[in-house]
């Protein structure tokens, strides 16, 4: 359906949320994360400390999504870097008919961007079970950094244990060694 040829990425807007909240819908649908509906997905969408947020767009269509945010304590702990030195990716995800097309790459490759202007490294936690989201971050250079324990359960009911990985250097934050 999507070649990522055939793609845009901009910065979210308001009227873009009933778009992100049907996409979401079907990846919810299939079994991804979230595990439980937002009771508010449009605020879901939008979390407490969030900075900034990008749709993909296939022509008018909504396929992609992702936010960033303050770090917090667990993820900057496992990267071994201060809050401050950081952004966390949030709210990723792509539509299931877009899937396995790359679309993912290109609100990731907005976080790097965003990062290095703001001389942070971009961080992002994945449960340790979504294997498919795990070998993307992988293959695109995402280095694992640590593991934790979420406060949140998976639906099989077990706390889930989240995998903290950190995007690759760049040159715009090269020069300083603590992101490296």
């Amino acid at each position: 359906m999507t070649d990522t040829k055939e793609l845009t990425v901009r910065p979210r807007t308001d009227a873009d949320l009933p778009g992100c909240v049907e996409v979401l819908a079907g990846v919810q649908a299939a079994g991804h994360c979230p595990v439980d509906r937002p009771a508010d997905p449009e605020s879901w969408l939008t979390p407490r400390g969030m900075t900034e947020a990008w749709v993909v767009l296939a022509g008018v269509d909504v396929v992609g999504h992702m936010a960033l945010t303050p770090p917090g304590p667990a993820p900057a702990s496992a990267a071994g870097l201060p809050e401050a030195h950081l952004v966390a990716v949030a709210r990723l995800f792509v539509s299931t008919r877009a899937g396995r097309r790359g679309v993912a790459t290109l609100p990731l490759d907005r976080a790097i961007e965003n990062g290095a202007a703001r001389e942070r490294t971009a961080v992002l936690e994945v449960e340790t079970a979504a294997s498919a989201a795990i070998g993307l971050y992988e293959r695109l250079g995402r280095r694992r950094v640590g593991t934790c324990t979420a406060d949140w359960t998976t639906a099989d009911g077990r706390l889930a244990r989240m995998r903290a990985h950190i995007a690759p250097p760049t040159s715009v934050n090269s020069s300083h060694p603590e992101h490296l």
